[in-house]
């Protein structure tokens, strides 16, 4: 492949990406929909765990908080931060071992199934596929299935090697 041909082959393929400032995001919006997600998290975790929306309503409520939480720090903070981060950074804290309602949280938060909770999100995530990634899968030809192929084996092989590993030497 010819340096011209490379430099063709990058020209090709320009793509534009569309990026919102979180310090503008609508927290009344962003609110609903988290209502939404942690009612489709109270009934994935129902199905899969068998606790009851009931039961882990007050688990949800603390995740909510701190989601909701996370997102007005993003907001208002003189200083840019994802809200992922902020999201991080105010459940780290309200866990922590010595702080007044860290053993609150974490016994309300026990009632919920991290992976009960994470198959909605992955679902939506599989099912809202852009037609600008369909383009990209398309222009990228048969050779990108070869490279996902070998990336999904080399990540099983190393986790099981690490698994291996820590098996062993914890006997």
């Amino acid at each position: 492949m010819t340096s011209k041909s490379v430099k063709n082959t990058v020209d090709n393929l320009t793509l534009s990406v569309e990026s919102t400032d979180e310090r503008k995001i609508d927290i009344v919006e962003n609110a609903l929909l988290l209502i939404i997600a942690c009612f489709l998290g109270l009934v994935s975790n129902w199905v899969g765990t068998g606790v009851t929306p009931v039961q882990a309503l007050p688990g949800m409520a603390v995740l909510y908080g701190a989601s909701l939480g996370g997102l007005i720090m993003a907001r208002y903070m003189p200083f840019y931060l994802p809200s992922v981060a902020w999201v991080s950074f105010i459940a780290i804290v309200i866990t922590i071992p010595g702080v007044p309602i860290s053993e609150f949280v974490l016994s309300k938060v026990g009632e919920l199934n991290f992976l009960a909770l994470a198959t909605p999100a992955l679902a939506y995530g599989g099912l809202a596929l852009t037609r600008n990634e369909f383009e990209i899968a398309r222009r990228s030809g048969w050779k990108i299935v070869i490279v996902a192929i070998c990336v999904m084996i080399g990540t099983y092989l190393g986790s099981v090697v690490i698994a291996d590993l820590t098996l062993r030497i914890t006997g």
